[in-house]
């Protein structure tokens, strides 16, 4: 599969042999997963106020209320799943944030100076992800990089925006 650069890296563009090569979409608001690692604050509740992490099966667990699913929701949305926990039985009136703390990590592999998992920072391209990973090796191909999310596989340029939990593949070149 060849690079072509499109009319915005966003767009669905055909490479030479015919196939089909998709960008990832953009998201333009971020959504919580395994790994990342929050901070909640309820407003007078010293007990429930502190740092969670969303565990493995996509859930925060809070005193009182238990475990809260978190997989897929904006911070804002488990602000008020948990406040609606609190409600019944708990707090008449629950003033509660939830802020990130900690992204879950980015993984990098291929031909990059030091492969591994990595932690994540806003606003991360593929080019500072090779630059935090050390470098490009000798050999590797400059061009395009794999980003894998959530399953699906995208060759993009390397000044694509990196998202918590992808694995971006440097491959090898041929030539």
């Amino acid at each position: 599969m060849q690079y072509r650069p499109p009319a915005s890296a966003w767009d669905r563009v055909y490479a030479a042999g015919g196939e089909p090569v998709v960008y990832p979409p953009r998201e333009s608001v971020y959504t919580l997963d395994s790994g990342d690692r929050l901070r909640v604050v309820v407003f007078g509740q010293e007990g429930i106020t502190g740092s969670y992490m969303v565990d493995a099966g996509g859930h925060v667990s809070l005193p009182l209320v238990g475990s809260v699913p978190a997989r897929g929701l904006t911070t804002q949305a488990l602000s008020k799943a948990i406040a609606e926990r609190l409600k019944h039985g708990y707090l008449r009136d629950p003033n509660v944030t939830v802020d990130i703390e900690a992204y879950r990590p980015f993984f990098i592999l291929g031909e990059v100076t030091t492969p591994g998992q990595y932690p994540y920072v806003p606003n991360m391209t593929v080019e500072t992800a090779v630059a935090i990973a050390g470098g490009f090796a000798p050999r590797a191909d400059k061009r395009t990089a794999e980003i894998t999310r959530k399953q699906e596989k995208f060759e993009v340029p390397f000044t694509s925006a990196v998202r918590p939990g992808d694995t971006i593949m440097v491959r090898e070149r041929w030539f």
